[in-house]
């Protein structure tokens, strides 16, 4: 009897957890990227050439319940030269109210904001160590993988957005973050209009930091293109950057790109910076993808009061070539 008893315990053990299992999907994604570098500068510390590697792991776990709730737990595990360990690391749960996402995750300006630079995968931002200007068309100052809540609303036509909040219990470094696009379907092209704004609260009496990101793209069967634009306002920084990137998708695994950008920041007379370049991709094989990219850049520090050694304030200009070798899994 003890011993029937035991097998029908074990049994059932053993059915509950298969059910469990049952219940919930499991996948693992990840990539691998090699890179060479060779940049050409006026400043003979950043003037040579270099090897660089990146690497991801993803694991995706993800159950549905009976009442359509899809609850997905991620954690993400990276390597490289000057980082390792967790990366991302959330919980989302999805339904008819949207999707909320707890946890250690980019903030929703990563999702609706468009840069000019998104048409391009491997651009570089070659610069000096102390220049405060911005580089992309991005927004700038986000909590990056701070552990935060966001709120996702559910698509409505062509129209989807989000918002995320970080908080801290002094309120300083307080996280806000809003984003929003809508895409829509014109003369045989289809058009997204994204946009992204964040405010970190900072200590009483001096300045909060702001940035916002407004873009539009557009795709016409192999061609698309990208105009955006950015700000970003702390104590001392009002810069504004421009941009624009377009890329056509030649057939047999080749996609070819050129983007340009510049900024500036009027708070520091004079102190600009610029970069154009191309980037052309080719697939080698499914989930084996080489990028070659070639960008011109200068620097000009102007009269950059953030920067106080006579040593720092240098300018520089020159041409920044990189090949990555990117593997997906």
């Amino acid at each position: 009897m003890r011993k029937l008893l035991l097998g029908t315990t074990a049994l059932a053990a053993a059915a509950t957890l298969s059910a469990n299992a049952a219940l919930a999907e499991v996948s693992i994604a990840g990539y691998y990227e090699w890179v060479y570098n060779s940049r050409s500068s006026q400043i003979a510390a950043n003037d040579g050439s270099s090897f660089d590697k990146d690497s991801e792991i993803a694991f995706t776990f993800t159950n549905k319940t009976d009442s359509g709730l899809t609850i997905k737990a991620v954690s993400e595990l990276t390597a490289d030269g000057g980082d390792s360990g967790i990366d991302d690391q959330y919980l989302s749960i999805s339904g008819g109210f949207g999707t909320i996402k707890l946890g250690a995750d980019d903030a929703v300006g990563e999702d609706f904001g468009i840069e000019a630079e998104d048409l391009i995968a491997e651009e570089a931002a070659p610069s000096v160590t102390s220049a405060t200007i911005s580089t992309d068309t991005d927004i700038a100052g986000v909590s990056g993988d701070d552990n935060k809540v966001s709120y996702y609303l559910p698509a409505m036509g062509g129209f989807t957005a989000g918002v995320s909040y970080l908080t801290n219990v002094n309120g300083v470094g307080d996280h806000t973050e809003y984003g929003a696009q809508f895409t829509t379907a014109a003369a045989g092209s289809t058009i997204t209009i994204g946009g992204a704004s964040s405010t970190t609260d900072t200590a009483t009496g001096t300045a909060d930091t702001d940035s916002q990101n407004i873009g539009v793209k557009i795709v016409s069967g192999p061609v698309s293109v990208i105009l955006a634009q950015s700000q970003y306002e702390a104590a001392d920084e009002d810069r504004e950057a421009n941009g624009a990137s377009i890329s056509y998708n030649m057939g047999n695994g080749m996609v070819l790109g050129a983007y340009t950008m510049e900024a500036k920041d009027t708070l520091d007379a004079g102190e600009e910076y610029a970069k154009s370049g191309v980037e052309l991709a080719y697939t080698i094989a499914s989930g084996l993808t080489a990028y070659v990219t070639v960008e011109d850049y200068e620097y000009k520090v102007g009269t950059n009061s953030d920067i106080t050694a006579a040593a720092d304030r240098l300018n520089d200009s020159g041409t920044n070539s990189k090949l990555t070798i990117k593997a997906t899994f």
